[in-house]
């Protein structure tokens, strides 16, 4: 029985919007671990995946290692795997890379879905086993997935483009302001050169003033005292210096601080724009929901 998120004959939504958006659904649950998948999705896939993580339960059951109790907080900002004492969180999976998730329809008690990892894209399958509440849980990333879609279009998704547009409007501002403040300060700087400057009187001959040296005769080095122009013998001021300003826009490399406000289209941020993509696609391969047998063995007994 397959139960696509976004189905008008699916059962009703279990919480508030508000409830997975301000705030998140715990569950208590064990956890039985991950595993890697070759799919994103499928029934047969996540029933290999149980089958083998079921067995590995069983070995570890037979030496007398109890199955790990974990608490999940599901939001629509992702589906967190939490140490129940210590709420240390040991795995994060964001819904849009969340593309499966199946709940066994015999005992009410098994669970999964496929998450695809966020540092080796591959496609794992995390299986729990809960108390009589594994559909509840199914249900409620569905809705979680159905909630952060639609916040996904409404903040990131339809007006990416002109979010770019806007930023490089921005942008061009901040680097036109940037060029006026840098005009500014070098005018300020040039007419009180003229105002402190002495003036010889015409047919003088200006003999620059001696430069202060150190102890060994050298002209002391600053790295901020600027060249300065020597006023013409004739008195009439010096030519505008062609010096560029310094550009603030950039740090001490030469390179432009990362401003995801201010970047523009052709210069957005590559790690911004994959991470929108990334969510983009996730969203549109859709949650697949599905309630299906996993305890097809007597091995797949209670953890």
């Amino acid at each position: 029985m397959n139960r696509a998120f976004n189905r008008k004959k699916d059962k009703s939504w279990m919480h508030t919007p508000d409830a997975l958006a301000k705030h998140y659904i715990p569950y208590n649950a064990k956890f039985l671990g991950n595993t890697e998948v070759d799919q994103p999705k499928g029934t047969e896939i996540v029933k290999e995946a149980v089958r083998k993580l079921k067995f590995q339960r069983h070995i570890k059951k037979s030496e007398g290692q109890k199955t790990q109790k974990v608490e999940l907080q599901i939001s629509i900002y992702g589906v967190k795997i939490l140490d129940p004492k210590t709420k240390d969180v040991q795995y994060n999976c964001q819904l849009h890379r969340i593309s499966f998730c199946a709940d066994d329809k015999t005992d009410k008690r098994i669970f999964t879905f496929i998450c695809k990892d966020s540092e080796s894209n591959k496609h794992l399958c995390y299986v729990f086993d809960s108390e009589k509440c594994a559909e509840e849980v199914t249900l409620t990333i569905g809705q979680a997935f159905d909630l952060a879609y639609k916040k996904f279009l409404e903040s990131g998704g339809k007006d990416v483009e002109t979010r770019k547009q806007i930023g490089t409007l921005q942008k061009r501002i901040q680097e036109l302001e940037t060029e006026n403040s840098g005009l500014k300060k070098q005018l300020w700087e040039l007419e009180e050169q003229l105002m402190i400057a002495p003036v010889p009187p015409a047919g003088s001959i200006s003999l620059k003033p001696p430069m202060s040296t150190d102890v060994f005769d050298m002209v002391p080095f600053s790295a901020v005292t600027p060249l300065v122009p020597i006023p013409a013998s004739n008195g009439t001021p010096p030519p505008p210096t062609t010096t560029s300003p310094p550009d603030t826009s950039k740090d001490l490399f030469g390179a432009e601080p990362f401003d995801p406000f201010t970047c523009g289209q052709a210069d957005f941020p590559p790690d911004i724009q994959s991470r929108l993509d990334e969510m983009q696609e996730g969203f549109k391969m859709g949650l697949t929901l599905e309630a299906t047998v996993f305890s097809l063995e007597p091995l797949g007994g209670r953890c």
